[in-house]
């Protein structure tokens, strides 16, 4: 669809059942028009969202939410002033664009600007996902996974399982009165399996996925079933575990999710407020070798129906493919408009926030490591004894200085050049910044996540991708529960 028609529908649907028209939205913004206010804009949005939820067999509760409302921000020199209303009538609005202008003047500095950028190319199609499958053909479609999963393996004793979709539509008014719109779908399902064994150890498993997409997305490419199947496998390789190794030692990561390491330990860091404010380890260090030569790391917000893309991001600025560290050298930072323009650059489209209720801030999209030239059988056998941590669960990380501990969901020994045995309980700590300098090995096998990322900064949550393809890091500490 092309971006006039995007607009015209998103408007219509906004100012649909409210006073609000062309002409209060141009007093609105005149209103915020005053000396020192260097720029303003106002973020329209309306949200509905539905979530299907299974467990022991049945389909037992659900989820509808419907949201609208407006931010209102006004930017003077460093300070921003911001308030909202899930009210769209004109006193509401009215009392929201005080506040923000307020706000702003309480502390202006020297002049800066947002502005809304135009023309966007569609990263994918403005359809209400909701609406692609009957309320009937969802819930078979969940108990289609909980049969897969116990078909998969006898010892699957629980299944849960969840369906949900969003129909996003946003509308962005800049400073000088431009207008730009995006409709953003997103699907996603997800599956945890318990199995136990003879001897009554438990252990569990979980997959899912989604995307910009359409429900029949799940139902194409036998996608749903996959992710029930990944599930048992995932739960089945644990009862086989024993207690992973703890020290220093060689770990080679695979593929895709592992990313997340990335995106956690090094991706925030690479984000234009914390360079801006110092409090980065990156901060001043454009040009500088941060990484080991043969690295580079991407945020590519244009990728065609994945999770964390847009078509422009919460500014209006087109999103594009960034590259933050080339052959291991720091070439940019992650900028919306206003922290672009104090450091004297350009935003790269990755101004992002949770809803109009919350503050636009920088943030990633999808972020990954480009591929190298090995192949990963090459870097396994690379390795005498190590740990090859092929999926993570969650894990903790300082922002600011990229320490960082993560668990790995998945993970086996690597004993003189083979993978063996399936390790449980094995942790990675380090230094993001430390680690990546000793990347020494880069796989030809990029992949990116199946569209499972949530990333948190701020109180804010947002959709992510990452990927990456098979790296060995030559000495990282392994946390375990064998010596």
């Amino acid at each position: 669809m092309e971006s006039s028609s995007t607009l015209s529908l998103a408007t219509d649907l906004i100012l649909k059942d409210t006073s609000l028209d062309q002409a209060l939205i141009s007093k609105l913004l005149h209103s915020l028009h005053a000396r020192h206010v260097d720029a303003a804009d106002l973020y329209f949005q309306i949200c509905t969202a539905e979530g299907w939820y299974l467990e022991d067999g049945q389909v037992k509760s659900g989820s509808y939410v419907f949201d609208r409302g407006v931010g209102i921000r006004a930017v003077s020199g460093e300070k921003t002033g911001y308030a909202y209303s899930d009210n769209l009538e004109k006193a509401a609005l009215e009392q929201a664009a005080q506040a923000a202008r307020s706000i702003a003047l309480s502390g202006h500095a020297a002049h800066q600007a947002v502005a809304v950028a135009g023309a966007p190319t569609p990263r994918y199609q403005p359809l209400d996902p909701i609406k692609t499958l009957e309320s009937a053909d969802k819930i078979a479609l969940l108990m289609a996974l909980d049969r897969e999963a116990r078909a998969a393996d006898p010892r699957v004793i629980q299944v849960n399982a969840s369906l949900s979709g969003s129909h996003e539509v946003i509308m962005i008014v800049g400073y000088d009165g431009q207008q730009v719109a995006d409709i953003r779908p997103m699907v996603s399902v997800h599956i945890s399996v318990v199995v136990e064994d003879k001897s009554g150890r438990r252990e569990s498993g979980r997959a899912g996925g989604g995307g910009r997409v359409g429900y029949d997305y799940f139902l194409s490419e036998d996608r749903a079933a996959a992710f029930a199947r990944e599930a048992v496998r995932q739960a089945v390789v644990n009862l086989e575990a024993t207690p992973a190794p703890a020290g220093m030692m060689p770990v080679v990561l695979g593929a895709g999710w592992p990313g997340v390491l990335l995106h956690e330990a090094v991706g925030h860091g690479l984000e234009g407020d914390f360079n801006r404010k110092g409090s980065s380890v990156f901060a001043g260090r454009l040009g500088e070798q941060v990484a080991a030569k043969g690295v580079t790391v991407v945020d590519d917000g244009t990728l065609a129906n994945r999770r964390g893309s847009l078509t422009i991001d919460d500014e209006g600025t087109p999103t594009q493919c960034t590259t933050l560290i080339e052959d291991g050298k720091l070439v940019n930072y992650m900028q919306d408009t206003l922290n672009a323009k104090l450091m004297g650059m350009k935003s790269t489209g990755n101004c992002r926030r949770e809803s109009y209720a919350h503050v636009p801030i920088p943030r990633m999209t999808n972020t990954f490591m480009r591929a190298g030239t090995l192949s990963p059988e090459d870097i396994i056998r690379s390795v005498d004894r190590g740990l090859y941590a092929k999926n993570f669960e969650g894990g903790q990380v300082d922002i600011t200085s990229g320490q960082f501990v993560f668990s790995a969901s998945e993970a086996y020994l690597i004993e003189n050049g083979k993978i063996t045995v399936p390790v449980k309980g094995a942790m990675l700590i380090g230094s993001g910044p430390e680690i990546m300098h000793h990347i020494t090995m880069i796989g030809n096998d990029l992949a990116l996540d199946p569209g499972v990322g949530v990333c948190g900064k701020d109180g804010q949550s947002v959709p992510v991708g990452v990927g990456q393809p098979t790296l060995k890091i030559d000495a990282l500490t392994v946390g375990g529960t064998a010596l």
